[in-house]
C-alpha cells in the first residue's frame, strides 16, 4: 500500500508533514528523543523538536500527551489491585530524593516502565531519565554527566542489550558483537563506580550475606540493576529490517549480560521471565504490556516484605537477588 501524505512549507521554507502516517510518527516519537541526543545544541524548544519530526507543534504535543496518558492510565490500572497499591505505598523512594535512570530504548521508550513508574511515585520525588535509545554501555559511559552534577539518591540501571547486537549476522554467520562481553562487564562496573548514589545520611553497618533486600535498600547502597528484557529469537531473526542490515541479537548473548548482573551483590531484577511473549514485531522492543510487566517486577523487587503479607501482584517469574550492598 502506498502511503499518502500531505506536505506544505513552513515560514522558514522547511517541508512539514500535515497529515502524517500516525503509526510511523508515533513509533518515532515513542523511541526517539532528540533533546537527549543533540544536547550540544542546547535546550531545544517544542517547536524545534516538532520541526525535526516534520510535525506541526500542536500535533507533536498531542502525540506526546497521548503517550503520557497511556503511561498514566497503565499506572492507574495497576493501582486498582489493592495488593499492588500496598506495594507502591511501601516503595523506598521519598519526596526530595533524586532517582536517576540509565538505559537504552527499553527505558527511553515514552511508554516504558520508567514512564509508568513516574506516575506511581509520590509528589516531590525528582526523576532524571538519562536513557537514550540505541545506547551501548560504552556510549553510556561517554555521555554520563560529571559525578558532581549527577548526585543521585537512587540509580536504576538497565543497560547491556545493545552491546550484544551483532554486526554481519546472517543465516550462516553469527556476526561480531558490538561490544565484547568483558568490555560490557568493565563498562557496567565503571558506571557503577562513577554514578554511585549519594550515601544515605545514616548508613547501616556493613551487611552480612544474609542481609535482607529491604535492609540493603535502606543502607548506603541504592543502586538497582535491571537485566535486559527477554528476546523473541524467532521474531528477531525474521524481522526484515534486521535481516537487510545484517544485524541482530542472540538470546544467549543477552542471557550472558543478565547472568553477570545477577552475580553482582547489588539488587538485581531479572526482567526476562516477566517479558516473554510481550514484544513488538522486531522481537526486541517491548509492547506496553511488556513495559507494564517490567514495572511490576521492579516494584515487587523493591518491596519484598510485602510478599509475606499480601502475596505477589501478578509478575510471575521475576528473579531477584539482593545478597548484600557493595562497598
Amino acid at each position: 500500500m502506498t502511503e499518502s501524505r500531505t506536505h506544505d512549507k513552513s515560514r522558514d521554507g522547511a517541508e512539514r508533514t500535515t497529515a502524517p502516517d500516525h503509526a510511523l510518527t508515533a513509533k518515532l516519537l515513542r523511541f526517539q528523543q532528540p533533546e537527549k541526543t543533540l544536547r550540544y545544541l542546547g535546550e531545544l524548544s517544542d517547536s524545534r523538536l516538532a520541526d525535526l519530526f516534520g510535525l506541526e507543534l500542536d500535533t507533536y504535543r498531542a502525540v506526546l500527551r497521548d503517550m503520557d496518558d497511556q503511561a498514566r492510565n497503565t499506572a492507574a490500572e495497576l493501582l486498582e489491585d489493592p495488593a499492588f497499591a500496598e506495594r507502591v505505598d511501601a516503595l523506598p523512594f521519598r519526596p526530595g530524593q533524586r532517582i536517576v535512570a540509565l538505559g537504552e530504548s527499553t527505558t527511553a521508550d515514552r511508554l516504558s516502565w520508567c514512564a509508568i513508574l513516574r506516575h506511581l511515585l509520590p509528589d516531590g520525588v525528582v526523576f532524571v531519565d538519562l536513557a537514550v535509545s540505541g545506547l551501548t554501555t560504552t556510549q553510556a559511559l561517554a555521555q554520563l554527566p560529571p559525578p558532581p552534577h549527577l548526585r543521585p539518591d537512587w540509580v536504576l540501571c538497565m543497560l547491556g542489550a545493545n552491546d550484544t547486537r551483532r554486526i554481519g549476522r546472517g543465516a550462516d554467520a553469527p556476526g561480531t558483537r558490538l561490544v565484547s562481553g568483558p568490555e560490557t562487564e568493565r563498562n557496567l562496573l565503571a558506571l557503577r563506580e562513577l554514578a554511585a548514589p549519594v550515601p544515605a545520611a545514616s548508613p547501616s553497618p556493613s551487611p552480612s550475606p544474609e542481609t535482607s533486600p529491604e535492609t540493603a535498600l535502606h543502607g548506603a547502597d541504592r543502586w538497582i540493576w535491571l537485566t535486559p528484557s527477554s528476546v523473541d529469537q524467532e521474531r528477531a531473526d525474521a524481522y526484515p529490517h534486521f535481516r537487510h542490515a545484517g544485524t541482530g541479537w542472540s538470546a544467549e548473548d543477552v542471557d550472558g549480560v543478565a547472568d553477570f548482573l545477577l552475580g553482582r551483590p547489588e539488587l538485581t531484577v531479572d526482567t526476562r521471565p516477566a517479558t516473554v511473549g510481550l514484544h513488538l514485531d522486531d522481537g526486541i522492543h517491548l509492547t506496553l504490556e511488556g513495559q507494564r510487566a517490567v514495572t511490576v517486577a521492579l516494584v515487587e523487587a523493591l518491596t519484598p516484605k510485602a510478599t509475606e503479607t499480601t502475596g505477589t501482584a501478578g509478575a510471575a517469574g521475576t528473579a531477584v537477588t539482593a545478597e548484600a550492598t557493595a562497598s
